[in-house]
């Protein structure tokens, strides 16, 4: 059964700070591809992740992924309501995107809205702050791009068939199961299969306090078809389904207290994508994405209103043709998504009559669509100045079917930005980019509201953001260093207001509540001599909405801030099959933070408030070792939080427990030490 039918059915390190970016994902590509990607726009505060970064360090969720990347952070220890920060913005202002299909929506905002399974990823690119017009929807604080692994990607030269069977185990506490197969079907097409299972009980954080309502059970099919059509075509055909299951408090992104309740709660992902690539000539470079991505959310809180739950569909397209033409590299396209959110109370008429508003309303549904024609002109004037200028279009459609509100915007949005190479390993950067985001679906389980009253602002104005970054950047065999400083303002934030209770607004209104400004630098260095890689990046972001610290509690879906992040990391190939390595990362504490300015405005407490966030740091070491010169055969060693730090991360809600009426306000606090050890072998 569907939603719509008031039922759930099942779903059919230090990372490198890379300066020369990655194609735009907007399609899973091979090694045939012989078009150049570029970018200017906000290039310089690029990051990547590997897929060998990832198995070095045992990634297990999203923070484990972004762990040693200064400029993102993930706070929370738990999967399920882990979410990401780049810059201090929450990723529902980042296009977040696996494979080219976005992924939108917020099924619940005690949970995170990004899934992702690490060990399928080939590569993941980060983009901070708006950028060229390429960016797709709402990339606002900039963007995502996960990009999956194919067969092409594990087989060896000369192999038509080969698999992986992973065994990993983690003191702190669990185990993770993975099979993957993959072959050549003929000459030019491949398919690979892969299951994942992990299991974690309840962690410990660095006191040795049990993290309850911690555990977890989730799992992962993928199937992947890709090959080529001929000399100049490539097509690839993937599909997604990921499942977590767990017994969780009624707020996963909280503390659960010895003797809470706890209640279970499941969420699942499917994704289908097609990716399409076509050469023909440097006029005619076609790449088209279709896909299809729903997830979901039931929760069963016990005693009270039961089952009750999210789902959210998204369809849409990317197409765009990249044309050579001279010195110019123009890329233009067209793209659309359609969102579909619904929630609903699903143990029947009595219990929705129970606790709902309106005893005849037991499920609610909204929908939005996004339009958007884009063009990005890359311009090779010299030999060492790269100039870049874009335009993009979106169109924003939203309407609460439920209650028949809706609301609409357009407007344009341009970038300009230019790399001139003062010497061969020297190079100056600038770049200005604007981007617009119109009203999107809402939080799934906030849809409902009081009969009479107002959900959202009949003037409501879409965010409007402007990202500036000017840097440099030194290269040469051994040596790297860059330096930039960016400033990123979005005007008529769009927030969902905690409400007062007063008509004619309801308690959950979105209205535009004001400016957001985030300023900072970042610091990237690294040396690399024989087997020795040093790596140390610095990060100073200053996040604030209409001049006050953005706190994640408060400004949920939005923002958060976090206090200036080091990153360290040291690399030894100790031989051609033993490399050892070590990361730190610190981040300076934050005090006074003044907190509660909503409650304040509508009169539930008398004066604001300050929370502090302490500092920490914590360090990490790893070990790999390759038995044969196969990459598939390894033994992975790796210690994370290795001196038990006791801590709660900046990403996380902070610390409201000593103010009166918001005791149980916190972020979970994150694992104590935990060892890690992997057994890869391949065949």
């Amino acid at each position: 059964m569907n939603l719509r039918a008031l039922s759930l059915r099942p779903l059919s390190c230090m990372a490198s700070i890379a300066l020369l970016v990655s194609s735009p994902a907007v399609l899973a590509q091979d090694d045939t591809t012989d078009i150049e990607q570029i970018t200017v726009v906000g290039r310089m505060t690029n990051v990547d992740v590997t897929a060998d970064e990832i198995e070095r360090y045992q990634v297990n969720d999203l923070q484990d992924l972004f762990r040693h990347v200064p400029s993102v952070s993930v706070g929370g220890s738990l999967g399920i309501a882990q979410k990401i920060y780049v810059r201090g913005m929450e990723d529902t202002l980042l296009n977040v995107t696996v494979d080219g299909a976005p992924q939108t929506g917020t099924l619940f905002h005690h949970i995170g809205r990004v899934k992702i399974e690490p060990e399928l990823l080939k590569q993941v690119s980060v983009q901070s702050g708006a950028g060229e017009a390429t960016a797709g929807f709402g990339a606002i604080g900039g963007s995502i791009r996960f990009l999956t692994k194919d067969a092409n990607d594990l087989l060896d030269d000369g192999d038509n068939v080969g698999g992986l069977v992973r065994v990993g185990v983690f003191s702190n506490e669990g185990q993770r199961y993975s099979g993957t197969v993959y072959g050549r079907l003929s000459d030019n097409w491949g398919l690979l299969g892969s299951y994942v299972y992990v299991n974690r009980e309840n962690m410990d954080d660095g006191d040795g306090n049990e993290l309850l309502a911690t555990s977890a059970e989730q799992k992962l099919g993928f199937l992947k078809l890709s090959g080529a059509i001929g000399d100049k075509q490539y097509l690839s055909l993937s599909y997604e389904l990921r499942d977590e299951e767990g017994e969780f408090g009624q707020r996963p992104n909280w503390p659960t207290l010895e003797g809470d309740p706890i209640y279970p709660g499941s969420g699942e992902r499917e994704t289908v994508v097609a990716n399409y690539r076509f050469d023909a000539s440097d006029a005619i470079n076609v790449e088209t994405t279709l896909y299809s991505t729903q997830s979901d959310f039931v929760q069963n809180v016990t005693g009270r209103w039961g089952r009750y739950g999210a789902d959210i569909e998204t369809t849409g397209f990317d197409v765009r043709n990249t044309s050579r033409l001279g010195q110019h590299s123009v890329t233009y396209g067209i793209e659309q998504r359609n969102d579909e959110v619904v929630s609903a109370y699903l143990d029947g008429p009595a219990t929705c009559a129970a606790w709902a508003w309106d005893a005849n309303t037991c499920s609610f549904k909204e929908e939005g669509t996004a339009t958007a024609a884009y063009i990005q002109d890359h311009f090779q004037a010299t030999d060492q100045l790269l100039l870049s200028f874009g335009m993009r279009y979106d169109d924003y459609d939203f309407e609460q079917l439920t209650y028949d509100e809706t609301s609409g915007s357009h407007g344009w949005s341009g970038n300009i930005g230019l790399d001139y190479d003062l010497t061969p390993e020297l190079t100056f950067s600038i770049g200005y980019a604007e981007a617009m985001r119109g009203k999107e679906i809402g939080d799934a389980l906030t849809l409902e509201k009081r009969p009479g009253r107002l959900r959202i602002d009949p003037a409501l104005r879409p965010e409007d953001v402007t990202n500036a970054e000017i840097g440099v950047t030194y290269r040469n065999d051994q040596w790297f260093a860059s330096l930039v400083y960016f400033q990123s303002d979005i005007d008529d934030v769009i927030s969902d207001q905690i409400g007062g209770g007063v008509a004619p607004e309801d308690s959950t209104y979105y209205e535009n509540i004001g400016r957001y400004e985030a300023d900072g630098f970042e610091l990237g260095f690294g040396y690399q001599l024989d087997r020795v890689r040093f790596d140390l990046a610095y990060s100073n972001t200053t996040s604030e909405i209409n001049g006050h610290t953005v706190e994640g509690y408060e400004y949920n879906g939005i923002g958060n801030a976090r206090g200036d992040t080091l990153t360290v990391g040291i690399n030894f190939e100790a031989s051609g099959r033993l490399e050892l390595g070590w990361n730190t990362i610190a981040v300076a504490g934050m005090d006074d933070i003044e907190v509660l300015h909503r409650a304040m405005d509508i009169g539930w407490i008398a004066e604001l408030q300050t929370i502090d966030k302490p500092g920490y740091a914590v360090h990490d070491v790893y070990a790999r070792w390759q038995p044969t010169r196969s990459d598939s055969w390894y033994l992975s060693f790796a210690v994370q939080n290795v001196f038990d730090k006791s801590y709660r991360d900046h990403s996380s809600v902070g610390d409201y427990s000593a103010i009166p009426g918001w005791e149980t306000v916190a972020g979970l606090r994150e694992t104590g030490r935990d060892i890690r050890l992997t057994l890869s072998a391949g065949f």
